[in-house]
């Protein structure tokens, strides 16, 4: 006779038992193999446990991306320009339930999402500005906070999805993305970048973060110590720290900072990345660098179990082990109802209303309405985008809100054909084929996604086809066909009328018109070649293209005037491409509007001056609206863009979006794009000294509103403000009330003034409501150089409330208490280099590729460190330099002469093998301002003083 013993399930699946024991009871059942294979973003399955595959990354910016239809938002910086977390979470909360309907039914879609992007929007050429929130940390963190609890879910246990906050750090431009180096003084390193991420994570919504391509003084983001000092003390969470695409191998090929492979996967392993994003679905690559790297003594088995660990966690947060306690399971929310209308709202809510000197805006119900401009009938999408279910175009919304008998349209572009040297013209020849729509199907990676070969290429006849050329700025050129699709190059170096917009890594439907001769040479962007016309059709040339003749058939500014003047108001739509001039992998160069569009606007303001501006742009513009009336911009809004645009022009909605960022009013008022030092460079409405030509925070309303009754209280280390706003218009509105705070004697460079808090509230007509804040003490503080942490100063500051940050309707002055500046005691702690209080011409590298910051003249120039306010005690006799490199330190005393120069000479070995050098100089006693020059390829990471 024998008994049945029911089988018992391991630790790990035992879902009573708290998830660090059960990920220790995992961990010790792998084998190290099986640990290492977990170290790929495509982590294969042990089948022997019962453990699916896994993978790491499911692009949801706004909404999910890359999986084919879904969701479309608006983007990011749209959603920015709401300024409502309430509706952001709803967002939030919205991509989630989708990103696991779409799960249910294709295992590909990911669970752990790499959103939102909180880099800080600091400069507005960034290539990258529609995927920030705001050039605000406070801001920024607000609305990614809100977008990640929208993401995890409300379940104490079980998250819905696991955000990953992008990109870890410092991160503002495109241009060389993978080899520059952001100089970010502590400063700026504490009170502004790492900020957004700070205030997100300690929210306890976020599952990690992804270090950026960059460097941050001098060394990698993936080997950067700030994951290690920083991010992980914010929160007792086990934080996932993912690799970009790439960005590993990037340490040796183009970064040269590793000489091996194995080294570099070894530092960054150490350094915090949990997941390496590389070689895409191959493994191979990665495990075999681990596997080399343990072997070299570089790894232990335990620095494997660490990385592997904070995996594991994000899994059983999401209830992979738990399938039938998850209560997200059997989320099935997709392209719901609820869903559509949260699109339109949130688009609704982005629009941001920039001028109405005239009041012509909202439009009377029978405007005779000419409607003008490349992005007029155009819902675009950009490289974080889902595929549209649901589309609406600006005119298409005009339509059904007027009326098409009340709408008149015109593109607004040339009209041309392209004649040979033959005399012949393109032609676009009749196609049989599928109407297929690029990337629907959804792609892991829309990269890899070809160009359609199953059309016939260009060919050439008496008539030819005329084409549509759209001018987006800086000679980039599309041509599309009369049915709407861009001529585009394959693989097969054939010239198609094949794409439905322009898209792709590399944008295969831009093109160059190049004088030559009499005619022009007609470069194709994405592969760098001519075009040429051969028998069996048009491809791109290795050598000499066609140079053609451009027959103008229509001129885009005769269809503007034709119309415009028939018109009570004409609306142009003006703004990019988010594939063109300004995305991933490419900044823009100016803020001007394309010169085609000036023109087109131009046309239009001349016909008739009753015209309307609406941008619809990924960022900023520079343009001279001195003879506009009337003026709006939003991003792109997703599905939702043309209706809620034509609903707030009618005024059924009365706009309340507000600018997230500084409008600049000339390319002259920006810093380089390489200048991260917000304070030295006065940049962002935080120090910006100069006229924008829109601030921070603004925007305008069909209501008007009033602030009154602003009182304030310190309690409890907690600043109370209270005020009320009131709705004096007549129409239902929502206000966004900011709170501004300035530090009016500070010891150092403060802001000008600087958000602690806003609210976006809906009030109808005569409706008054109270808005309170409580600001804690640590909005006031600083980051004190010479004492090395966050500090409060005593003394007066401004309470500033309004409508933005130049509009300030109340203000009021309040005392703090704080801790007071005490000088630098020098002689017992001497000088970190990095931790000045102002400097020229310098930049900060690493000291050792591990830690600690060294600083350096910038190439071919001197530099100069200034640190204020050292007690010298009762006085010094000697000095003594850390440094490496060759060259040399002079110290002087406030703006007095040269004490002493010291010299490397012949120099150190290398730039991170350091050597003391001591000279001799008398510093009297009491306190002086250190003034030192750098001359030379040096690298001064200490000073000391000694009597």
């Amino acid at each position: 006779m024998s008994v049945h013993t029911p089988h018992t399930p391991p630790p790990f699946r035992d879902p009573q038992l708290p998830f660090t024991k059960r990920i220790d009871d995992l961990l010790s059942r792998l084998t190290l193999d099986e640990k290492v294979g977990f170290l790929h973003q495509f982590a294969p399955a042990v089948e022997r446990l019962g453990i699916a595959a896994f993978r790491t990354g499911q692009e949801a910016l706004h909404g999910v991306a890359w999986m084919g239809p879904a969701t479309v938002f608006p983007q990011a910086v749209g959603l920015g320009a709401t300024w409502n977390t309430h509706l952001v979470r709803r967002v939030g909360e919205a991509v989630s339930k989708e990103t696991r309907a779409m799960r249910a039914r294709d295992d590909r879609v990911g669970l752990n999402v790499w959103s939102p992007t909180v880099n800080l929007l600091r400069h507005p050429l960034w290539g990258r500005n529609e995927e920030g929130y705001s050039e605000d940390p406070k801001l920024t963190s607000a609305i990614a906070t809100a977008y990640t609890r929208g993401l995890r879910g409300d379940h104490p246990t079980y998250w819905r999805t696991a955000p990953v906050l992008k990109h870890w750090l410092a991160h503002n431009n495109e241009t060389a993305r993978d080899v520059t180096s952001s100089s970010v003084r502590p400063r700026v390193l504490h009170e502004y970048d790492l900020r957004a991420f700070r205030e997100t994570v300690e929210a306890g919504a976020t599952a990690g973060v992804m270090p950026a391509y960059n460097l941050v003084n001098g060394r990698p983001n993936h080997v950067s110590p700030y994951l290690r000092e920083h991010l992980r003390t914010w929160t007792d969470e086990d934080l996932l720290v993912c690799s970009d695409a790439g960005a590993p191998s990037n340490l040796v090929d183009s970064e040269h900072y590793f000489d091996t492979h194995e080294e570099a996967t070894a530092a960054a392993l150490l350094a915090g990345v949990d997941s390496f994003t590389d070689h895409g679905t191959d493994s191979s690559k990665i495990t075999a660098r681990v596997r080399g790297a343990l072997e070299q003594g570089l790894l232990t088995e335990s620095d494997i179990d660490t990385a592997v660990r904070r995996q594991l966690s994000v899994r059983f947060r999401l209830g992979e082990f738990d399938p039938e306690y998850d209560p997200h399971a059997i989320t099935r929310d997709f392209d719901t109802p609820a869903h559509r209308a949260l699109a339109q709202e949130a688009a609704e809510q982005a629009v941001v209303l920039l001028k109405n000197s005239a009041g012509l805006l909202p439009l009377a119900p029978d405007t005779r309405l000419a409607v003008v401009g490349v992005l007029a009938d155009e819902c675009k999408l950009d490289w974080y985008s889902g595929t549209l279910i649901h589309r609406s175009t600006p005119l298409e919304g005009l339509y059904e809100r007027f009326g098409a008998e009340r709408v008149e349209f015109a593109e607004g572009v040339d009209r041309i054909l392209l004649k040979t040297s033959a005399g012949t013209f393109l032609h676009v020849p009749e196609a049989d084929a599928a109407d297929d729509v690029r990337g629907a199907e959804g792609a892991l990676d829309p990269a890899l996604l070809a160009g359609r070969t199953d059309l016939p290429p260009l060919t050439t006849d008496a008539t030819g086809t005329e084409f549509a050329l759209v001018d987006w700025g800086e000679g980039v050129l599309t041509l599309r066909s009369p049915d709407g699709r861009y001529l585009s190059v394959a693989e097969d170096g054939r010239v198609r009328a094949s794409a439905d917009q322009p898209g792709g890594w590399v944008v295969q439907e831009t093109f160059r018109l190049e004088p030559h001769e009499n005619g022009h040479l007609l470069r194709h962007i994405g592969t760098g070649h001519h075009i040429s016309v051969a028998p069996d059709g048009l491809k791109v040339a290795d050598g000499n293209g066609e140079i053609f003749e451009v027959v103008v058939v229509e001129s885009g500014e005769d269809a503007v005037e034709r119309i415009a003047s028939q018109a009570d108001v004409v609306l142009v739509v003006a703004g990019n491409d988010p594939h063109i001039n300004g995305r991933e992998t490419e900044d823009r160069t100016t803020l001007a509007l394309p010169a085609q569009q000036e023109r087109l606007l131009h046309a239009a303001r001349t016909a008739n001056p009753n015209t309307v501006l609406a941008l619809v742009s990924a960022y900023p513009y520079a343009l001279d609206h001195t003879s506009l009336p009337a003026m709006l911009w939003t991003s792109h809004g997703g599905q939702a863009a043309g209706t809620a645009l034509a609903r707030v022009l009618a005024g059924d909605v009365s706009p309340a979006g507000r600018l997230p960022q500084t409008w600049y009013a000339d390319d002259a008022d920006l810093p380089d794009l390489l200048d991260y030092d917000v304070i030295g460079g006065r940049q962002t409405y935080l120090y910006f000294e100069g006229t924008p030509l829109f601030p921070f925070g603004h925007g305008l309303s069909y209501a008007s509103f009033s602030y009154d009754g602003l009182t304030t209280r310190v309690e409890d280390g907690t600043l109370h403000v209270s005020f009320t706003v009131g709705n004096t218009g007549d129409v239902t509105a929502d206000e966004v009330a900011q709170l501004y705070t300035r530090a009016t004697e500070p010891s150092v460079p403060r802001p000008r003034r600087e958000l602690a808090a806003h609210e976006r509230v809906t009030l109808a007509p005569g409706e008054v409501t109270e808005v309170a804040f409580r600001v804690p003490m640590s909005a006031f503080a600083f980051w004190d150089v010479a004492q090395g942490r966050q500090r409060v100063e005593p003394g007066r500051y401004e309470i500033l409330v309004g409508a933005s940050s130049e509009d300030i309707r109340l203000t009021r002055t309040v005392h703090l208490d704080g801790e007071p500046s005490l000088p630098r005691p020098v002689m017992a702690g001497g000088l970190d280099a990095a931790d000045f209080d102002d400097q020229r011409d310098t930049e900060i590298v690493d000291r050792t590729k591990t830690s600690g910051d060294s600083v350096a003249p910038v190439a071919g120039r001197r530099g100069e460190l200034l640190f204020c306010d050292c007690d010298f005690g009762k006085g010094a006799t000697g000095i003594t330099v850390e440094a490496a490199g060759e060259g040399t330190v002079e110290l002087s005393l406030g703006d007095g002469p040269v004490l002493t120069v010291l010299t490397l000479s012949p120099g150190t070995a290398g730039p991170r093998d350091y050597a003391t050098v001591s000279a001799p100089v008398v510093v009297a006693a009491g306190v002086h301002d250190v003034r030192l020059g750098l001359r030379g390829p040096v690298r001064l990471a200490r000073i000391a003083f000694s009597v």
